[in-house]
């Protein structure tokens, strides 16, 4: 008898455990993407980057999902001044800045995005979604258009997620703006199209 009640309970404790599992609101995942400015005469610009990414599930409703997560993100780009008339007559040591700014140059750029995600399941294993995040960057590099230092990093995405056991796959293409809001001189930004694909784990 003491046997089949300890049996017992421990089937309802596996049992919990697992709901209490499966009814996680965290999960954590990392992200690889990769893009390229708008086409312009005026520059150029690539990059590629890595995402490590903490999501939490606020709510869930009858037809949506509310998620908010935290994105660290290193960001590889490169960047070249295609018109050097971009850089003013009346601007200091102008010759000289054209010279500097012409020259290909590889910026690295270190990122905190904090975002806000609504979700659409389509069925038990698919969903689409809308992200859009912000947060405070630092960009190593010093350019014609954006001083060295502090910026911000904004995107708005879209995406699709393909969901297994507690794995879920994601594409998502973005738009990103980064500019440093005018706090210093230079601050005309950068505008790129990327598209990103992550796997993450629910915990």
């Amino acid at each position: 008898m003491d046997r089949k009640l300890l049996l017992v309970l421990l089937s309802l404790f596996a049992l919990k455990m697992a709901a209490q599992e499966d009814n996680s609101r965290f999960s954590l995942g990392f992200n690889y993407g990769f893009g390229s400015e708008f086409n312009n005469r005026n520059y150029t610009f690539t990059n590629h980057f890595y995402k490590a990414q903490l999501y939490y599930k606020l709510k869930q409703t009858r037809y949506f999902q509310y998620e908010i997560l935290v994105q660290p993100e290193i960001n590889f780009a490169e960047h070249q001044l295609l018109n050097f008339y971009f850089v003013k007559p009346e601007t200091p040591d102008y010759q000289q800045k054209r010279d500097t700014y012409t020259q290909l140059k590889n910026i690295h750029e270190y990122v905190l995005n904090c975002g806000f995600l609504i979700r659409k399941p389509i069925g038990e294993v698919c969903s689409f979604y809308i992200l859009g995040s912000i947060g405070p960057m630092i960009t190593d590099t010093e350019t014609e258009r954006m001083s060295k230092g502090f910026a911000f990093a904004d995107v708005l995405a879209v995406g699709f997620s393909l969901k297994y056991n507690k794995l879920q796959f994601d594409i998502r293409p973005n738009i990103r703006h980064v500019s440093n809001g005018g706090l210093s001189d230079r601050n005309s930004g950068y505008n790129t199209r990327n598209i990103e694909f992550g796997v993450s784990y629910s915990l």
